[in-house]
C-alpha cells in the first residue's frame, strides 16, 4: 500500500481540490501574491504559504471552509473584522457557502507582512 504523496507546490495542491475549490484556491493564492509581492511560495504542514523571512500566511482547502492560517496576532488585531466567522488561535474558516472576503485576506497578509519586515 502505498502513501499518498503530499503536493511538491501549490499548483498541484490546488489541482487535487474539487473543481469548486479550485477557483477560490486560485483566487486566494493571487490576492496573498498581490498583498506580498516578495514572498516566496511554500508548502508548509501540507498546505499552500508564503514566506518572507518568516511564514507569512497559509490556506488550504477542506469539506466546508477555506482555512486562513494568519497567525495569531494577526487575528487578534482583525478580532472585530473577523467576528461572524469561526476562528481559533491562529485559524480562521471561511464557509464554502459563503463569499470569501478577499479584501479582508489581503488586509490580513498586508499586516502580516509589516510585522515581518518592521514596515
Amino acid at each position: 500500500m502505498d502513501a499518498k504523496q503530499p503536493p511538491a507546490n501549490i499548483d498541484d495542491y490546488i489541482v487535487a481540490q474539487p473543481d469548486a475549490v479550485q477557483a477560490i484556491l486560485r483566487e486566494m493564492r493571487r490576492v496573498i501574491h498581490e498583498a506580498a509581492p516578495q514572498a516566496e511560495e511554500v508548502m508548509t504542514y501540507g498546505v499552500p504559504g508564503f514566506r518572507q523571512k518568516k511564514n507569512l500566511v497559509q490556506f488550504g482547502a477542506f469539506t466546508q471552509h477555506v482555512g486562513f492560517y494568519p497567525t495569531p496576532a494577526v487575528i487578534e488585531a482583525f478580532a472585530e473584522q473577523l467576528s461572524s466567522y469561526k476562528t481559533s488561535k491562529g485559524a480562521i474558516q471561511f464557509p464554502l457557502n459563503q463569499p470569501i472576503p478577499y479584501d479582508l485576506v489581503r488586509e490580513m497578509t498586508k499586516y502580516r507582512v509589516r510585522q515581518v519586515t518592521g514596515k
